[in-house]
């Protein structure tokens, strides 16, 4: 069972580009299904077809649907919710304060992501096709369950988490015994989505992320941070696909419109290269301007034919481990000797041309790159070190942000 994202600036066609990958994979006799987590949810006008929240049959061995996460929050989300604000009230916390604390940040985007590992767990798919909103919504939807991971445990702790009795006590909870327990049964079961969302979105041999652009200087540069940004969160992507390719006109035209196809098809070319140039270990793929819309099944299989040609449409799975996104080498000592040094190695595509922030927060490095930040969980090594400097290595697709660590005197181990 495999899952495929399709995202993308928006207008740059990853719908269209979502249902005809989906429709050629129904036509070669493989269940799938094809979901929008977009709130524009042109999926439907895209297949021509009426399209609800639960999988809708579109065509033999092919579903889809809309997921709406506003539904879903007054289900599963709102159960926690209570339970959250039960255990706070307990602790003495103002009743409107609580219900502001336990509005976890981007809980729509959680529970889509929810929905689409629900259908790809049911059995029921071979593949699940996401058509995702536009790049900025995909990239906090690919990383909300690692930061939520990190929001949970900030609130309550696996560690209190284990010691029910004793938290209980210490929230003022004596006298609820059993709703203590739902409450950390909630949380516990919350912590166990987040992370098998992480290890589906970070597992190739299930999932892969596609970047949908057209080929053009503003769109392109987007698609670069956006590589940059997923990099850094351990997220890999394994297709570009360049929408909309103008063909060149034939050397006998003449006249403005012929210059102008000429002068655009050039340009694009010149993108293109640079985008391979960038992402060396991503394929380009170039998909041709159709003179009308593919709309319907029968359209858009027609166009990933000439997509994929003799491709799996759901891509292979990895049969080579590549180089991790994240590294940790000793470069000097040995044991626990004081001259020991560390280097914590992050792929960062493209980072040599967006502005780069670090800061150490007690166990955690806070790495920034152009509009996307994560909390870097330093392993426990790290945690007895204080980090020396940083630089960057390389360029374009072979660009990494090496970070050095010495021991700190106050916590590091003597042999």
């Amino acid at each position: 069972m495999r899952v495929v994202l399709f995202t993308g600036k928006g207008g740059v066609g990853k719908t269209t580009l979502a249902a005809a990958t989906a429709a050629l994979l129904a036509g070669a006799g493989r269940s799938a299904l094809v979901v929008s987590t977009d709130p524009a949810h042109s999926l439907g006008d895209a297949l021509d077809a009426e399209l609800g929240s639960d999988p809708t049959p579109v065509a033999e061995n092919l579903w889809a649907a809309h997921i709406e996460a506003r539904h879903l929050l007054e289900g599963a989300w709102g159960e926690l919710q209570g339970h959250l604000r039960t255990m706070l009230a307990g602790a003495g916390v103002d009743e409107l304060v609580a219900d502001e604390l336990t509005v976890l940040p981007g809980v729509e985007d959680l529970l889509a992501l929810v929905e689409v590992q629900r259908f790809a767990d049911s059995g029921e798919y071979d593949v699940v096709v996401v058509d995702c909103g536009p790049t900025a919504e995909t990239l906090r939807l690919l990383t909300l369950p690692e930061a939520l991971s990190g929001y949970l445990e900030r609130l309550f702790p696996a560690h209190r988490r284990a010691v029910r009795g004793l938290v209980a006590n210490l929230a003022g909870a004596k006298n609820d015994g059993a709703g203590w327990e739902r409450t950390v049964a909630a949380l516990g079961a919350l912590a166990d989505q987040l992370a098998g969302l992480r290890a589906l979105l970070a597992d190739r041999s299930r999932t892969s992320i596609r970047l949908v652009l057209t080929p053009e200087r503003v769109v392109a540069a987007e698609t670069r941070r956006t590589l940059t940004a997923l990099a850094l969160h351990e997220l890999r992507v394994d297709a570009l696909m360049a929408n909309r390719v103008m063909p060149g006109p034939p050397r006998s035209l003449r006249g403005p419109a012929a210059r102008w196809l000429r002068e655009r098809a050039t340009e694009q070319q010149v993108v293109l290269r640079e985008l391979e140039q960038l992402a060396a270990d991503v394929p380009v793929t170039a998909v041709r301007y159709t003179a009308a819309e593919p709309t319907g099944v029968g359209a858009l299989r027609e166009l990933a034919r000439s997509i994929y040609g003799d491709r799996d449409p759901a891509g292979a799975a990895e049969e080579t481990a590549p180089r991790p996104l994240m590294e940790l080498r000793r470069t000097a000592g040995q044991g626990v000797s004081a001259d020991t040094e560390f280097e914590l190695d992050v792929a960062l595509p493209g980072a040599e041309d967006a502005p780069l922030d670090l800061a150490r927060v007690g166990d955690d490095m806070v790495v920034g790159i152009g509009f996307s930040r994560r909390m870097v969980s330093l392993p426990s090594v790290l945690r007895r070190c204080e980090a020396t400097g940083a630089r960057l290595e390389g360029t374009g697709a072979q660009a990494r942000l090496v970070i050095t660590f010495v021991p700190d005197p106050g916590t590091w181990m003597t042999s």
